[in-house]
């Protein structure tokens, strides 16, 4: 009899252990993989050009790790490239890299930039200055769900406008303004104004939040990145001869797409 009851234990044992791992492994497959893809963005600025290296992009899993030689971080790009920001408006996106990931929620990235920075104002090429405590990188808390099987569109949007800071002696300093945004959840407002000798700014604004651009040459803007709520559109031309613009109560549904169906027509400045 106790032979009997110490194999039925050790039977009852095996059991739950096999149950167990079964389990665990079953849980580890069901987290499976996802992908990570980075992009860059930029709202407008008032230069001709806007250079930027970018060295390394990672995320980590970890809000609060604090350098990047904590364990946790992954890379999503590792291949320095030198970019013109003011290529990448009304939408236009630059991919910086994509990785494929444990899937869960990332807490963090992490933007490196090399000293490879530059404006040019007036045809002259003026260096960015870039101080020496930020070369640890640009941190930035998001909350990027990266499902299993899944691609999740990060796209960094650079205000270029706000990330420059002119000194008094006729420098700039590269002070990087910068938000993420989830392309496939987070609305946008377009359309085109007109006439294109305007070259407005255009600017969605709700409460204290402002997000802007400049028409293209045809006149098209897209403003990305704009949570659910009611905005007011903005547009401020950049010829004298065109008055302002508002357009008051756009209501935008959570990832709604709004385009206005008529082109936007400036009025003269003196009407």
């Amino acid at each position: 009899m106790s032979s009997l009851f110490k194999r039925s234990n050790l039977l009852s044992l095996l059991t739950v252990l096999t149950v167990f791992v079964f389990a665990a492994c079953s849980t580890n497959e069901d987290a499976g993989t996802g992908t990570l893809k980075v992009s860059l963005t930029d709202a407008p600025a008032n230069y001709e050009q806007v250079n930027i290296e970018v060295l390394q992009v990672l995320v980590n899993k970890d809000g609060s790790a604090d350098d990047t030689t904590d364990s946790g971080w992954e890379a999503i790009m590792e291949d320095s490239m030198v970019v013109n920001l003011l290529d990448y408006q009304n939408g236009a996106v630059l991919e910086l890299g994509e990785a494929e990931l444990e899937a869960g929620r990332y807490n963090q990235i992490r933007l490196l930039l090399g000293d490879n920075n530059n404006v040019v104002v007036d045809g002259e090429t003026v260096p960015l200055q870039t101080p020496s405590a930020q070369q640890s990188g640009y941190k930035l808390n998001v909350q990027a769900d990266v499902e299993s099987g899944q691609v999740y569109d990060l796209v960094i949007d650079f205000d270029a406008s706000q990330s420059i800071v002119q000194t008094g002696n006729g420098g700039y300093i590269l002070k990087p303004v910068l938000r993420t945004v989830n392309l496939q959840e987070q609305g946008s407002i377009s359309g085109t104004v007109l006439p294109l000798e305007a070259e407005p700014f255009v600017y969605a604004i709700m409460g204290e939040d402002t997000v802007g651009t400049q028409t293209d040459d045809e006149g098209f803007f897209r403003l990305v990145g704009l949570n659910e709520g009611t905005y007011n559109v903005l547009i401020e031309p950049t010829s004298e001869a065109y008055a302002d613009s508002l357009v008051e109560g756009i209501e935008l549904e959570d990832g709604e797409q709004y385009s206005f169906e008529e082109a936007i027509q400036l009025e003269a400045s003196g009407n």
